[in-house]
């Protein structure tokens, strides 16, 4: 891989989509080639599971299990279709939540294993693990208000 990965970790509304955002801004300003990706959902088939996770009447059944496999469907496909092929031209990626998404909402918050969760990460990602992790840490009240003055589709919140 000659290109850099870098993913943005934190809890809701921390600010992780604004830092993507200017930073790739600064980059492509400094005349490096830039692509960024978010999870789930990127790619057209990790929209449709996007939908299925978050917002579709079906999902208020899913099991922590069921859960744990469909996010790790849609990285396999944006690993697959995007951050690979971006990786080995070069380009820098700037990724909006990435695999310590799933270690913290599947293992920490649905009580999943985490060897499990490893594993899976693992085998999905293969080789393109991010160069760095930056973590984004602002408090629940914070992260509360923020998430309080966004414009929402109708329907309100997501079930995660």
């Amino acid at each position: 891989m000659t290109g850099v990965f870098v993913t943005f970790e934190g809890i809701e509304a921390c600010g992780k989509s604004t830092q993507v955002k200017r930073l790739k801004g600064r980059l492509e300003a400094a005349g490096r080639n830039v692509i960024a990706v978010h999870e789930p959902g990127f790619t057209q088939i990790g929209s449709a599971i996007r939908h299925l996770l978050l917002h579709a009447k079906e999902g208020s059944a899913m099991q922590s299990v069921t859960e744990l496999l469909l996010f790790e469907a849609s990285r396999a496909q944006l690993v697959a279709e995007v951050i690979r092929p971006s990786l080995a031209v070069g380009l820098t990626v700037l990724s909006d939540r990435f695999y310590d998404s799933t270690t913290v909402y599947q293992g920490a918050a649905r009580g999943l294993d985490y060897t499990l969760i490893r594993i899976l990460n693992e085998a999905v990602v293969q080789e393109c693990k991010p160069l760095m992790t930056l973590l984004l840490d602002i408090d629940i009240e914070t992260s509360f208000l923020r998430q309080m003055r966004r414009v929402r589709p109708i329907g309100g919140r997501d079930r995660m």
